[in-house]
């Protein structure tokens, strides 16, 4: 027991002089090891005999120190493009940035809070030497690289051109009911199936009506009493005669009775069982309401005809489409029935109440269909080409200085008047919604590609033409209405200034890298990001 504690100790005293020793040795190494040089790139001729050559090509990332050989001492003066933290470049840096979210710019190095990425530092740019400028100079080789283009806001009209569905359906004003005018039974139905054409006069259905039978027996009695008092030296009685002649034939051509039927009564002086009902229009027959021998009482619907020489195009226009809408534009278009044939009408009327369900409002078109080639129920498609002028006024030339039905928009005239169909007093066009004359002035029009919409704002890059270098201005504009490939510019713009039509997505990424004003972030300055979870 005795010799294990002393071999115990022995070892134990064994492992202390060994540690003294290390100790003591290390202290000499750095008491007679000579301090390496000052100046980067330079080392001594003893340290160059010291150093392996293999370790002299060994590269440590995390301290950043590059070992090279003498033969490289030259490339050594100048920063290393590809080192992450070289010294040139550092002494050089003015902020530094994580390489994937370059919104984090921080003073000095350190780690992104997002991603935890080491900051990488971002040489200074003289352009960026006022943070709340918009601007963005560069140079003409990168111009290039960035494919930027420009073009001048001009004056001028532009024109919208706006494609509408919809269908063909009756000229409701040229819709011609048959109805029973008095109580009675249809004997005969002389047109017995719908989409029969017929004219105005011929004969559609044969009716008994006890009540007509005692009107005409009314007549042929006042008749004959008339014929008595014809030689009566009485006035008066040869008055009230005609008078009761006269209530009886008005009763009869209040029962629907044309003229001529009443003088056949009264020629025959015989009281017809069934009277004919005759068509009161040209057109063709689109619905029948009624069967033989079926019972009709006064207001009944025994025929509906439609006069198809007119028809009507009901076409949906959303909401964004109503701005270019107006009262008596030209409408232009197809049907799958003729294809390659273009038809045309006139906007007759807009429906000043959206439908709830397709947030659609319904134009009117009155088409002209003397040629019978189109059909109700046919599917279109429409066009309107609109010019738009300031403050809201449309431009048609064939309607400047011109007066317009507001019932018949195709009946246009030089001078003030009456519409030749309802007689109702013309209105002069400007009143409808056009320019009062061809001179009205233009607005400012801008190329849809120019403005970076954010939905709340409008960011346009114009191009500093006063400097030597390529340099772009950002400025908010505020956007009128578009008219196809262009957009109106209510203000923010002036005319002559060259806007930004291509590469304005990357002057604007350029600004945001900056910690510039721009188009998500007009304030500008350093971000920090959402999730801050602070440096490590």
């Amino acid at each position: 027991m005795s010799n294990e504690n002393g071999i115990s100790a022995l070892q134990k005293n064994r492992t202390l002089l060994v540690g003294v020793a290390a100790a003591i040795i290390t202290l000499l190494v750095l008491l007679l090891w000579p301090a390496p040089s000052n100046e980067p790139g330079v080392q001594s001729a003893g340290d160059t005999a010291m150093v392996d050559h293999s370790d002299m090509t060994k590269h440590d990332d995390h301290a950043g120190h590059n070992h090279q050989s003498m033969e490289n001492s030259e490339s050594m003066m100048s920063p290393d493009p590809h080192a992450g933290h070289g010294a040139g470049l550092t002494q050089e840096a003015e902020v530094w940035s994580c390489s994937m979210h370059p919104q984090i710019q921080r003073d000095g190095p350190g780690q992104c809070p997002i991603c935890g990425m080491d900051l990488i530092p971002v040489r200074k740019d003289s352009s960026s030497d006022h943070q709340s400028d918009r601007s963005l100079t560069v140079s003409p080789a990168q111009r290039a690289l960035m494919k930027i283009a420009t073009v001048p806001v001009e004056r001028r009209f532009p024109t919208a051109e706006l494609r509408l569905v919809g269908k063909i359906t009756y000229d409701e004003t040229r819709l011609a009911y048959i109805t029973a005018w008095v109580p009675g039974r249809i004997e005969d139905l002389l047109v017995d199936y719908t989409g029969v054409a017929v004219q105005e006069g011929d004969h559609m259905v044969e009716l008994y009506s006890p009540e007509l039978l005692s009107a005409q027996e009314e007549l042929i009695q006042a008749v004959r009493g008339l014929a008595d008092l014809s030689k009566s030296n009485v006035q008066s009685l040869r008055n009230s005669a005609r008078g009761t002649v006269e209530s009886a034939r008005d009763k009869l051509r209040l029962w629907g009775l044309t003229a001529e039927q009443i003088r056949a009564v009264e020629r025959s002086g015989k009281a017809s069982e069934n009277v004919t009902i005759y068509s009161p229009a040209s057109g063709v027959v689109i619905h029948r309401n009624a069967q033989e021998g079926m019972y009709v009482d006064i207001g009944t619907r025994i025929f509906t005809i439609a006069d198809l020489d007119a028809v009507w195009v009901q076409l949906d226009a959303y909401e964004s489409d109503l701005q270019w809408l107006r009262y008596g534009q030209t409408v232009h278009f197809t049907t799958e029935a003729f294809p390659g044939k273009s038809f045309q009408g006139v906007v007759s009327f807009i429906d000043p109440v959206l439908d709830p369900q397709t947030r659609t409002v319904k134009v009117r078109v009155n088409v002209d269909n003397t040629e019978g080639r189109l059909k109700p129920e046919m599917f279109v498609r429409a066009t309107v080409s609109a010019q738009f002028a300031s403050d809201g006024k449309m431009i048609d030339q064939s309607l400047v200085g011109k007066w317009v039905s507001p019932m018949h928009p195709e009946i246009v005239k030089d001078k003030p008047g009456q519409c030749d169909i309802c007689g109702m007093e013309l209105v002069p066009a400007e009143s409808l919604g056009y320019a009062k004359s061809a001179d009205a002035k233009a607005p400012l029009v801008i190329p849809a590609t120019a403005p970076l919409l954010t939905g709340t704002r409008a960011v346009v890059y114009v191009e500093d033409q006063t400097s030597d270098r390529p340099t772009y201005v950002g400025k908010e504009v505020v956007l009128g209405p578009r008219a196809g490939p262009d957009y109106v510019v209510e203000s923010g713009l002036s005319e002559g200034e060259l806007v930004v039509v291509s590469g304005n997505f990357k002057i604007d990424s350029a600004l945001q890298i900056q910690a510039k004003p721009s188009m998500m972030n007009p304030e500008g300055g350093r971000s920090g990001g959402v999730h801050d979870h602070g440096e490590q």
